[in-house]
């Protein structure tokens, strides 16, 4: 498996805004729609295009476009949802799904509870969004989830990631690309990463 973690002056600017746990609401969505936008950017590179013929006011010309319906974008609910309009603004025809999951305080293992995908997913790039890897679990799932409908290519964004996560999804899915922001220290004893953001479904619905 190949992680990609962007370096880049304005991530790391941004996300110092992000971890601060003095940024509000507001700031924090916006933020995150920023970062996810960054990063699809990124996860796009290998895009394949399509010849296409267009006029521009002068002539016409030979160009190339994206066949958008080919990718469908996956938010693993809650949190995810904050990083779909990021998204979406760069790929705005992908399809969407979800994915919904919680994590067992006494456990730390995700609970599944929603799976609604498009019709023909399997024919599809997916990209499934988190913006935390934390253990791995809720990845691994997701991703279990996708192979079962037949999906042969999956990419993974999240902002935050962890190495132990890192680690666990590398070992069950080493075919899955992941991306993200930044690679953090560690988990603590209860299993969130540090240093973090804190819950980051939290802070983007405003929910403590």
């Amino acid at each position: 498996m190949q992680t990609v973690e962007l370096k880049h002056p304005l991530i790391e600017h941004k996300l110092a805004i992000l971890r601060d746990k003095k940024t509000g609401t507001k700031e924090f969505r916006e933020l995150i729609k920023e970062i996810s936008m960054f990063l699809c950017y990124e996860a796009m590179r290998d895009a394949k295009l399509e010849k296409a013929e267009i006029e521009t006011p002068m002539e016409k010309m030979k160009t190339k476009k994206l066949d958008e319906d080919h990718y469908a974008f996956v938010p693993i609910l809650r949190a995810g949802m904050g990083m779909l309009d990021g998204v979406i603004s760069v790929v705005p025809n992908a399809k969407i799904g979800h994915i919904g999951m919680y994590r067992n305080e006494k456990t730390f293992e995700p609970v599944n509870y929603f799976f609604k995908v498009p019709k023909g997913i399997e024919k599809r790039e997916v990209i499934i969004l988190d913006p935390m890897l934390a253990t791995g679990g809720s990845a691994i799932d997701a991703i279990d989830l996708l192979k079962s409908k037949g999906v042969k290519k999956i990419k993974f964004l999240c902002i935050i990631a962890a190495p132990e996560g890192l680690k666990e999804v590398e070992q069950k899915h080493p075919d899955v690309v992941i991306y993200c922001a930044c690679i953090d220290k560690k988990l603590n004893k209860n299993k969130y990463i540090v240093p973090g953001l804190g819950d980051a479904g939290d802070r983007i619905f405003g929910t403590k």
